[in-house]
């Protein structure tokens, strides 16, 4: 029995989705069902359902953005450092797998030397290197309790003393976008916004994400963290041309003249703008396609919400 953990957000819904059109046998949970420190509330919850694989949705991310999690940073910390914590625990108790959907907003900018940031690439955009939005800080955090350390991390990454490595897996998404309309959409976002921040990111078409995300499960792929992004990385720019393309919305876009602008006029929190690699995941034989062809294919199917 697969576990569904925060079944009803943006990205829960689609894994519920893929789940039953799969006919893989799900159930979902929850995370307003306990209390986020009731670790005995969720073996309990997890073993009368016989659970043997927990996916972890759920999350605290803001609406109508991460501005507003500088203004409920105890929920904001609950939800993306602890919850992760006890499910991990739990899951270890009960020698169950899980996945954790993760952010790529811990990274600002792109590699040393050019190219995306990689899975064992330590976090630049976080509590220990900042400045940083409190959410990123807690995604980092989120990731830090769930026991992987990559070999170039260094000594400040917590290390696991009590199993050789943890049963689990964790997705980094990034910026998701689809073909439907919506306030979580990132191409929405975009028309909607009176001025945008010119800035390069990596994005992840949200039922790619997904399918690759259940790939790494069904495969067996090796636990670890996983960078799960459409290929290739866009600038603001870039999609905002696409969207003219396609005839999706004919507005006159304007742009802040830099960060500096955008911080003092729009914005309480900084902002990751960043570009991941996805060789881990290719090398595991999970393929996606490229940012650019989930962009045209996103646009030209592209559904008004109504």
């Amino acid at each position: 029995m697969i576990i569904l953990l925060g079944s009803t957000g943006y990205v829960g819904q689609v894994f519920q989705k893929q789940l039953t059109e799969r006919s893989v046998e799900w159930e979902p949970l929850s995370g307003r069902q306990f209390t986020f420190a009731n670790k005995a509330a969720l073996v309990e919850a997890l073993e009368s359902k016989k659970a043997s694989f927990l996916v972890n949705c759920a999350g605290y991310t803001g609406k109508p953005n991460v501005d507003a999690c500088e203004l409920d940073k105890g929920n904001c910390l609950d939800g993306n450092a602890i919850l992760p914590s006890v499910i991990r625990e739990v899951c270890v108790e009960l020698g169950i797998g899980w996945g954790h959907v993760s952010s790529g907003c811990i990274f600002a900018g792109e590699r040393p030397g050019g190219g995306g940031w990689r899975e064992d690439d330590a976090p630049n955009f976080s509590f220990r290197q900042p400045p940083c939005s409190f959410y990123s800080g807690t995604k980092a955090l989120g990731e830090e309790v769930l026991g992987w350390q990559e070999a170039d991390r260094g000594a400040e990454w917590p290390a696991w003393e009590h199993e050789s490595e943890p049963k689990g897996y964790v997705w980094r998404l990034r910026i998701p976008f689809n073909e439907n309309d919506g306030p979580r959409n990132y191409l929405s976002k975009l028309q909607r916004y009176e001025n945008l921040l010119q800035a390069r990111n990596a994005l992840s078409h949200l039922e790619d994400f997904v399918e690759a995300c259940w790939s790494c499960v069904e495969k067996e792929v090796p636990y670890g963290i996983y960078n799960v992004t459409n290929p290739g990385s866009v600038t603001t720019s870039d999609v905002v041309e696409l969207i003219l393309k396609y005839g999706v919305n004919n507005k006159d876009y304007r742009f802040f003249d830099n960060e500096e602008e955008f911080m003092i006029k729009a914005a309480k929190a900084h902002r990751s703008n960043c570009v991941l690699d996805t060789a881990k995941l290719q090398s595991v034989g999970i393929h996606m396609r490229s940012v650019q062809e989930a962009l045209d294919w996103s646009l030209k199917n592209w559904k008004r919400e109504s």
